[in-house]
């Protein structure tokens, strides 16, 4: 039972990797679309860019993913100039919060 409940937190861990991933790309073409350097948008947004850096990756401390606040991320939507509803993208069919 235990070695069942340590592989589904594993499988939990890697889509939420892959997810901070995507919402990373996301972060970088929008900010290139409109020329923007990172720290320009991390001042903008009100982050340090050292924060908004590790957006981009995907990753909140190493092996770990990001986990940004609500706050920024709506921060980051106006600066980017991108819907909220496409820089966080709907969790995937196979997520585990869904309902079914």
């Amino acid at each position: 039972m235990r070695k069942t409940i340590f592989m589904l937190e594993d499988w939990i861990e890697e889509e939420w990797m892959q997810y901070a991933k995507r919402l990373g790309v996301t972060l970088q073409r929008a900010r290139n679309k409109h020329g923007y350097s990172q720290a320009s948008v991390a001042g903008r947004a009100g982050i340090s860019a050292f924060t908004y850096r590790k957006l981009e990756h995907g990753i909140s401390n190493p092996g770990h993913p990001a986990n940004p606040r609500l706050r920024t991320l709506v921060a980051l939507s106006r600066v980017l100039e991108i819907p909220l509803s496409e820089l966080v993208e709907v969790a995937p069919e196979n997520n585990l919060y869904q309902t079914r």
